[in-house]
């Protein structure tokens, strides 16, 4: 999965220019309902201003509100003018990027081509569990060894299943992996967790939703 299948385009996005004052920008902020907005000058990308940092370098003023807000410039409190994403870069550096920031922008050689948001980025995870399809979740553990994703897939195919989601999480320093598996709700399940628990995999949970 790719960046670009998370994109908000540009023409979707409510942008503020470097030298709009801040208090054009928190206007802006209030009346979208947003935490941050990416900081365009033409088609550049040049940064992200936000609440926070526009709070914070109030705080850290000896100015009145009124006068900070009319007299301080947005590039005076933007952050983040070197952190961005590429449009083909993958979909999990997005994740990483957004710890600490609501939005992050998707540039291409300094040209802003949108922004990707911490809300879309959940909802793609929603979607890489299988959080929006019923079904049975089926977590296991299983020794890191060669093959061990192979025989899960025989097991699948022989018992017929249909595989709502797959995801799995690798634990180095144990030398396992675990493996949450969601497939579509049918009579064999416990047949099927016999099976898995006879090739080594072993059960942690079994929920259905």
């Amino acid at each position: 999965m790719f960046v670009k299948s998370a994109l908000v385009k540009k023409e979707r996005c409510i942008t503020v220019n470097p030298e709009d004052t801040m208090e054009k920008g928190v206007e802006l902020l209030e009346r979208h309902s947003v935490d941050a907005l990416p900081v365009v000058d033409g088609d550049k990308f040049k940064g992200i201003f936000t609440w926070y940092h526009a709070y914070r370098a109030f705080f850290y003023s000896d100015a009145r509100k009124d006068e900070f807000v009319r007299s301080t410039k947005v590039k005076d409190v933007m952050v983040n003018q070197d952190v961005y994403l590429n449009i083909d870069d993958v979909y999990e550096k997005a994740l990483v990027e957004l710890r600490d920031f609501p939005i992050i922008a998707v540039v291409d050689e300094e040209k802003f081509l949108g922004i990707v948001t911490r809300f879309d980025v959940v909802n793609q995870l929603q979607s890489a569990f299988g959080m929006q399809q019923s079904g049975v979740r089926i977590t296991v553990t299983s020794v890191e060894s060669e093959g061990r994703i192979g025989r899960l897939g025989e097991i699948i195919e022989k018992y017929k299943e249909s595989v709502v989601s797959l995801v799995t999480f690798d634990e180095t320093d144990k030398m396992v992996r675990r493996i949450v598996l969601k497939v579509k709700k049918k009579n064999n399940i416990e047949k099927f967790t016999k099976e898995l628990e006879k090739s080594g995999f072993r059960i942690l949970d079994i929920t259905e939703d």
